[in-house]
């Protein structure tokens, strides 16, 4: 669908430079998705995975996201080689409702309600990240927390649209339960894609 680089705006990586690939694609459906106009895969170009790797390698940062959508709709395996190929570390943020595909040095699981995850997912995951809607998200997402690996960094997000009224929520819960962090979208606040 698109491909920029910038800022890793949330969870473990905030903060670092990224390449971001945005895959078309996606039968998650998330109501309160940001991307929506990423859904129809059908509706964007395609291109190669020499001519996308290409692209990234023009960037002095070797931090590449894969994303979407939901990227694993795609093999990853040729994308994932030629950007290690470039020095790229391959990160992608995923729902988990497709399998795994491809070489990757950073898996994000963001588990859906609206389509649920393959097993294979908790024991690979590095970082579980919650987006918080409304309270029962946090009963929620501790399901996906007792099946994530000990190593697996756990985040809570808010939804944007519904941030101010989530986030005390969230701060209340992190302060109580903290094996949990907070994850900001840090790029909206810095008004950058």
């Amino acid at each position: 669908m698109e491909a920029f680089y910038t800022i890793q705006g949330e969870g473990a990586h905030q903060g670092k430079a990224a390449y971001f690939i945005r895959l078309g694609g996606c039968d998650v459906g998330c109501h309160w998705c940001d991307v929506k106009e990423s859904w129809e895969m059908d509706q964007h170009p395609r291109l190669s995975v020499k001519a996308i790797a290409k692209e990234a390698a023009q960037f002095p940062g070797r931090l590449a996201v894969i994303t979407g959508g939901e990227p694993l709709m795609h093999d990853l395996t040729d994308l994932c080689e030629a950007l290690h190929q470039s020095g790229f570390k391959v990160h992608i943020e995923t729902s988990g409702a497709h399998p795994l595909s491809g070489d990757l040095d950073w898996i994000t699981f963001s588990p859906k309600k609206f389509k649920a995850p393959l097993p294979e997912i908790y024991s690979r995951a590095d970082e579980l990240k919650i987006v918080v809607y409304n309270k029962s998200d946090f009963r929620w997402a501790e399901q996906f927390a007792d099946k994530v690996r000990p190593a697996c960094k756990l985040f809570l997000q808010p939804e944007w649209s519904v941030s101010p009224k989530m986030l005390p929520q969230i701060i209340d819960y992190v302060k109580a339960n903290p094996q949990w962090q907070i994850s900001l979208q840090v790029h909206k606040f810095m008004q950058i894609p």
